[in-house]
């Protein structure tokens, strides 16, 4: 066999022999979407389940068992002041949609103030924050795909009232493949 065929024939082996590693290398999270298994639902403003997330007040309206684990959609009703430090996501992407009020956002070290109608994108793997500024209380839709990270948003919420124990908390997170910054 000549070195072009042997080359040829050595590419498609490892290439057959790497594949199934490729595939199962996929997290758990991704594994587990099912597009079968998305279920219609009309949610109207005042529906959902409400979480207290240390001072973030989440309406989950969309959770993956709603939606064969593809996304993850929350209402935050947020007062000023309140936000969540630069933060990183491993598992899932973010839209930002506010309604009422201002949030200053960072995404990837740029700071931009968000207003009503404005939207940001966190893709997973990039640091991004936000706080609502001004004196008026915030609203603001945020999606997550996929699916998954209301699992944590449940479990912060049950820590104790008061200020935040942040080693507690940044192990909850971490759990979740988030890491702050």
């Amino acid at each position: 066999m000549n070195r072009k065929q042997f080359i040829k024939t050595s590419s498609i082996g490892i290439g057959l022999t790497l594949l199934p590693g490729i595939f199962h290398s996929q997290s758990k999270q991704e594994k587990s979407i099912d597009l079968n298994n998305a279920n219609p639902k009309i949610i109207k403003d005042k529906d959902g389940k409400v979480l207290n997330v240390i001072g973030d007040i989440q309406t989950h309206k969309l959770v993956g068992s709603d939606t064969g684990n593809q996304i993850v959609e929350w209402v935050d009703n947020v007062e000023p002041g309140v936000g969540i430090p630069p933060h990183i996501h491993t598992l899932e992407d973010e839209i930002f949609r506010v309604i009422k009020g201002k949030i200053e956002i960072m995404v990837d070290g740029i700071s931009t103030v968000l207003e009503p109608g404005d939207v940001a994108f966190a893709p997973k793997n990039v640091p991004h924050a936000w706080k609502v500024v001004g004196t008026e209380k915030a609203k603001m839709i945020t999606s997550a795909f996929p699916a998954g990270i209301e699992h944590m948003f449940k479990t912060l919420s049950e820590l104790p009232p008061g200020p935040p124990d942040f080693e507690k908390v940044t192990a909850i997170c971490a759990e979740h493949g988030i890491t702050f910054v």
